[in-house]
């Protein structure tokens, strides 16, 4: 027999198979190349969604750093709506994705001209980093612009189309941030443990809403505030609120677990709309919750076209609303304008994501939430290794826990 048609790894099998009674266990998914120099590997695996409801882990060559570049080795990301919305039906048609933008991790390597983070706070090898937006279109944005540009326009790491880097999204061993005229901006977050690194992005869409809100002069420390929906979104805004000495809060739901939790999280009470028939009597309900008032103000945070009809039933004349659960287009919504808005006088106010501002006081917000002793690391409730991450995606959708998460080893 020729020696060279002869397969080593076949043989052992066949021994190990000889000897247990049963051949070897089928091979895993691909496990990270052996470190190169310096401790960082040839190659990363990577998530990519290549179908409808289907990542593979792929593993691609670590692209040679730039002047301006950083690797940074993946430490979590957390799984976002948009992620679930992508994974199940592919609205942007981005397939094949590496997704994944609540991320954070370690800087294990970064170019010479890489000094400073967006706010200009000094970084490092081994530095904690999340990454915001991308503003390759629009260079003129920068941290104190006035205009306070939210991220319409720009792109977010782990919603780019795939390329030759392949490394863009978070939901990977590395991720590789371009810099330079590519646009990329990031945080300095060693301060902050995993746990709330992963939860920087959805509380900065919070952070934005309640800026939002405060626009209107109507949200101050003795408002009476109605939060629609007890999802992450809704009870981030809670915990917020609380932080900001808010104390009469009623948060809405109709699964009594998570109005419980936002108990926890700083509402005073809680109303569950399982329990009412109508709109009239879910309003008696949401008043007899604040003592027989009508709300001051409201955050409605479902993405439910209905649940936006509704709450400005819960408003005083006068009030104010925070519309921010629209992140996809979810439908239209039923509303008299005469009686909803007009006679009313509703202040109205939409929020859309965050500002490279709104990130900074982010840091700050989890900081104060867990020095009050808000269990804020609390929303997230499920981890998964990222070879399970087809298993964490259908859990977000299947609606079983709160934040769910991707944790590397």
């Amino acid at each position: 027999m020729d020696v060279n048609s002869i397969n080593i790894e076949d043989i052992v099998k066949q021994v190990l198979a000889d000897m247990t009674g049963k051949a070897p266990a089928a091979a895993a998914a691909p496990a990270s190349a052996p470190a190169a120099q310096g401790g960082i590997p040839k190659t990363a695996r990577v998530a990519v969604l290549t179908d409808l409801k289907h990542f593979e882990l792929k593993e691609y060559p670590i692209p040679p750093l730039g002047d301006d570049d950083i690797l940074v080795k993946v430490e979590g990301c957390g799984v976002c709506g948009t992620d679930a919305h992508e994974f199940k039906v592919d609205p942007f048609g981005l397939i094949p994705v590496a997704l994944g933008h609540e991320g954070t991790g370690e800087i294990v390597a970064m170019g010479k001209n890489v000094k400073t983070d967006t706010a200009g706070k000094p970084v490092k090898v081994g530095d904690k980093i999340v990454t915001c937006m991308i503003f390759k279109d629009d260079p003129e944005i920068t941290m104190f612009d006035l205009n306070k540009k939210n991220v319409g326009g720009a792109d977010v790491y782990g919603l780019l189309p795939d390329d030759d880097i392949h490394l863009n999204g978070w939901f990977a061993d590395y991720i590789f941030v371009r810099g330079g005229s590519f646009g990329s901006t990031f945080f300095n977050v060693s301060d902050l443990d995993l746990d709330s690194r992963i939860l920087i992005e959805p509380c900065a869409v919070l952070i934005h809403a309640v800026e939002r809100a405060k626009t209107t002069g109507i949200l101050k420390f003795n408002s009476r505030v109605a939060v629609q929906g007890c999802g992450p979104i809704g009870l981030i805004c809670i915990a917020i609120l609380r932080t900001m000495g808010i104390e009469n809060i009623v948060a809405i739901d109709g699964n009594e677990q998570r109005l419980a939790f936002a108990k926890r999280m700083g509402a005073d009470n809680s109303v569950n709309f399982a329990n009412f028939q109508g709109i009239e009597a879910l309003t008696e309900g949401v008043k007899d919750a604040f003592g027989g008032h009508l709300a001051d103000f409201a955050f409605q945070c479902t993405g439910n076209p209905k649940a936006h009809a509704n709450i400005y039933k819960f408003i005083r004349n006068g009030g104010g609303l925070c519309e921010l659960g629209f992140f996809i287009n979810g439908g239209d919504a039923t509303i008299n304008p005469h009686f909803d808005l007009c006679s009313k006088e509703i202040n109205l106010v939409g929020s859309w994501v965050y500002t490279l501002r709104d990130y900074v006081t982010t840091f700050d917000f989890l900081k104060r939430a867990q020095a009050i002793g808000l269990p804020i690391k609390e929303l997230i409730t499920h981890k998964f290794p990222l070879e399970q991450i087809n298993e964490a995606l259908e859990t977000n959708l299947s609606m079983k826990g709160l934040k769910i998460a991707i944790v590397n080893k």
